[in-house]
């Protein structure tokens, strides 16, 4: 893996934030700078045969992995929060077996995470704005179901951690020690 090394924790702020600005810099982190940077480190060391095999038939491939988590992220903080059209397939996620690049891959995911991005930030703003959070307990319809921004919020930061493991898994089976993220021995020093 050629990517730079890289902390995967968040620097703590200079002052202390309001709850819900704290919890959305803490989302916007774990999508773009932890699990984003994982998920393309893993696909440098990947053929792009490996990217699209499944153990079995009821297995996801890598692949579908990346297809679905940029749906659901799409679905539930674009459309979902920041009232796009929703124009998820869900199933086809998961169905699809015509291989697209890892690159298409990574560039639709990228698209993906740039427009949650802007919502999350216009979210921030209206935080910011209002010295309250109200804005996360703000009520939205997403896959037909009631939840707060902050539901909703939690949800893909779970859900994303969930898959990104998932690929890593798949990863590691293909090449072993190529994906690692982190010097063990650094992690044991003492400060």
């Amino acid at each position: 893996m050629k990517e730079p090394k890289r902390a995967f924790l968040l620097t703590p702020p200079q002052a202390p934030l309001p709850a819900g600005l704290a919890f959305l810099r803490q989302v916007r982190f774990r999508l773009r700078q932890d699990y984003r940077i994982k998920i393309g480190g893993v696909l440098e060391a990947l053929s792009e045969e490996e990217v699209w095999w499944r153990p079995n038939e009821a297995s996801n491939s890598i692949g579908n992995l990346l297809l679905h988590l940029s749906g659901n992220v799409r679905q539930w903080v674009v459309s979902g929060l920041g009232h796009a059209a929703d124009t998820r397939d869900r199933p086809r996620e998961f169905s699809e077996r015509t291989p697209r690049s890892k690159a298409a891959l990574l560039a639709r995911l990228d698209v993906t995470l740039d427009d949650a991005d802007a919502v999350m930030a216009w979210l921030e703003e209206e935080l910011a704005a209002s010295s309250s959070d109200a804005v996360l307990q703000r009520e939205h319809l997403i896959q037909g179901f009631p939840q707060t921004a902050l539901d909703a919020l939690f949800h893909i930061v779970e859900h994303f951690s969930y898959h990104t493991g998932q690929i890593v898994y798949i990863a590691k089976f293909h090449q072993g020690e190529k994906v690692k993220f982190y010097d063990d021995l650094e992690l044991d020093r003492a400060p």
